[in-house]
This record gives structure tokens, C-alpha cells and sequence, in this order.
């Protein structure tokens, strides 16, 4: 009989070590230098000028968490670091590691949130004016790269033609600005914030796209969102910040504001229906209750029941190969 032991109850324990050193081998550009090709530990020491002991130790650490590997008495990158942390690729989530590092400070207030079942101060999402917008939705960003060029593949949106796509909560303007790139033709409204459409400006025209993109600056809770004005909604990263009510509105709002046969796509982190996996989205509820009053990780039978209340009939489920589940609803 196999006795249990210690080992990865002190690696849960210690869990933040594993965000600090992917956060500052990101802040230090580490993978991208691996990425250049083997490094000894001098020579990452001299790329990235650092100290050899400093870079010693983060070797290590990264070797500890799987995303560098010993080769040959130096070291490189593992095919998931080179995948998703070497900078300037449209997948490199370096930025998300940067900002979850700072993010570390404010699970210090877990135990009280958990108590009291929801944030002990103001409720980060649902602030429009907030600095930390800035690098965080650009860091998100490259999250929804892969999971929006499944979404065209399944919607088949480069023959589309001339579709109006209407984004909720757009961000970065990501997901317009691979659809748009794929399809000439089509044509998107972001609604969000203005602090944060000023940035989706800025960054969907270094895309090359922003003139076939509108802006509405509101809060889309209670923005009119037109009717039957859309062939395609998105609703991405958005209902785990919402609450059961909200999404409800929601989405009998945005059923209105597509034209006959449109469809809704969703993508969030979804769990099952008996809540026992997939592990991201179970873990990602506690940052829901921290930073939210009413979010949270929900069930395909909650989107499901939410969905048919809003008058949509069809709903189907696509996982992706990230912690993202797309939903299409029509």
C-alpha cells in the first residue's frame, strides 16, 4: 500500500513561488533569450545582464515548474514555453505572467473575501476608470487568439460576406480584429468602456482594421444595443464577472439585437455540471469572489438554462485547447 507523502501538498503550499518565477523570467525576457537557442547559465547570465547566481536559481525554478529543460549541460526552452511565452508571438501570454505576478499582494485578503463572500473593498471589474486595465487587457489578449480563429473556423466567417459583428466588452478588440482580418467584408462595433476602447483604438489600428471598426463608449448593462442589427454578438471572458440575473438580461437583449438566424458566441471558463473539473475554471472562481460581487465559474447546464430563458434554441459547446470553452447559441 502506497502511503501518501508531503510532496505536492508543499508544492501547493509554495504555489506562489511558481508565479513569481514565471512572472520574472517573463519581467526578463527568458524565454524569448532560450528561445535565441541552448544557454549556459553565463550565457543567459550575459543576455538577459543578470547575475550569474540570480540566473542560477531562476534556471532552476523554471527547470522545477517544467518550462525549461536541461540539455546537454545547458538549457532551453520546452515546447510550451516556446509556444507561449517567447515575446511578440500572438499567443505569448509573458504579459499575463507579468501581471499576475503583481497580482500576488492581493490574495493576502482571501480569507476575509471568503467570509464574507465577496470583496472586502471596491469590486475590480466593475471599475471603469481602473489603471490596471491598461496592461491587463492586453495581456489577456493573447488568450482569445486561438480560441477566436476556432470560432471563425466553426462560424466560417471568411466566407461569410458582409456580416455585422457586434463585440460586448471587446477589450484589446482581438477577436475584431482576427475576424476582420479574415473576412474583408465584415464590419464590428466594440461596446465598452472609453478608457478602454481608447486602448482597442489604438491597438486595432496597428492591426490594420480600425477603420471598419465602430466604437460605442458605455457600460453595456444598460447601452441600447439596436435591433436585429447584428448577424454575430461575442460575449467573451464576461459572464464569470456576472452574475445568474445579469446574464439572463444579457442575453435576451443581445437575441434581440441579432438579425434572424445570428448567432451569440460565448467563450469563458466553464466547469462542468457537477463541478468537478476542468481544474482552471474551478480555480478561477476564487478570483470571481475576490474581485466580484456577483461572478463566478458556471456549469453548461446554468449557460444552458440561461440561454434558453433568453429565447435562444440552439446551444452547442466547443472546448479549445485552453482553459476556454466556446459556446454558440442561436
Amino acid at each position: 500500500m502506497n502511503e501518501p507523502n508531503s510532496d505536492r501538498i508543499m508544492r501547493l503550499i509554495t504555489g506562489y513561488w511558481a508565479t513569481g518565477i514565471v512572472g520574472t523570467a517573463a519581467s526578463l525576457s527568458i524565454f524569448t533569450h532560450l528561445e535565441d537557442g541552448p544557454a549556459t547559465t553565463d550565457q543567459l547570465a550575459a543576455r538577459a545582464g543578470i547575475a550569474h547566481r540570480g540566473a542560477q536559481a531562476l534556471l532552476d525554478g523554471l527547470v522545477s515548474v517544467g518550462l525549461v529543460e536541461v540539455d546537454d549541460g545547458g538549457y532551453r526552452n520546452t515546447a510550451e514555453a516556446s509556444a507561449f511565452l517567447v515575446e511578440g508571438r500572438p499567443t505569448s501570454l509573458s504579459g499575463f505572467a507579468k501581471v499576475k505576478m503583481r497580482h500576488m499582494a492581493a490574495l493576502a485578503d482571501l480569507p476575509d473575501v471568503v467570509r464574507a463572500g465577496g470583496p472586502v473593498t471596491d469590486a475590480v471589474v466593475e471599475v471603469a476608470d481602473n489603471p490596471h486595465w491598461e496592461d491587463l487587457i492586453q495581456a489577456i489578449a493573447a488568450q482569445s487568439v486561438p480560441v477566436a480563429a476556432i470560432a471563425a473556423e466553426t462560424l466560417r466567417l471568411a466566407d461569410a460576406g458582409e456580416i455585422s459583428i457586434l463585440d460586448i466588452g471587446g477589450g484589446s478588440g482581438v477577436y475584431s480584429a482576427i475576424w476582420l482580418d479574415l473576412n474583408p467584408a465584415a464590419r464590428a462595433t466594440q461596446l465598452d468602456w472609453a478608457p478602454i476602447n481608447a486602448i482597442a483604438r489604438r491597438l486595432l489600428a496597428e492591426r490594420g482594421v480600425a477603420d471598419r471598426v465602430s466604437h460605442i463608449d458605455g457600460d453595456f448593462h444598460t447601452t441600447d444595443l439596436g435591433d436585429s442589427a447584428y448577424d454575430i454578438a461575442v460575449y467573451s471572458n464576461i459572464a464569470h464577472q456576472e452574475g445568474p440575473d445579469d446574464n439572463i438580461a444579457m442575453f435576451a437583449r443581445i437575441r434581440s439585437a441579432l438579425r434572424p438566424g445570428g448567432t451569440l458566441v460565448i467563450s469563458d471558463y466553464v466547469v462542468d455540471d457537477d463541478r468537478a473539473g476542468p481544474s482552471y475554471p474551478l480555480t478561477f472562481a476564487a478570483e470571481m469572489l475576490l474581485k466580484s460581487r456577483f461572478g463566478g465559474t458556471w456549469r453548461r447546464a446554468d449557460y444552458r438554462s440561461w440561454l434558453d430563458k433568453a429565447g435562444f434554441e440552439d446551444v452547442t459547446f466547443q472546448p479549445t485547447p485552453s482553459p476556454s470553452t466556446l459556446i454558440f447559441a442561436r
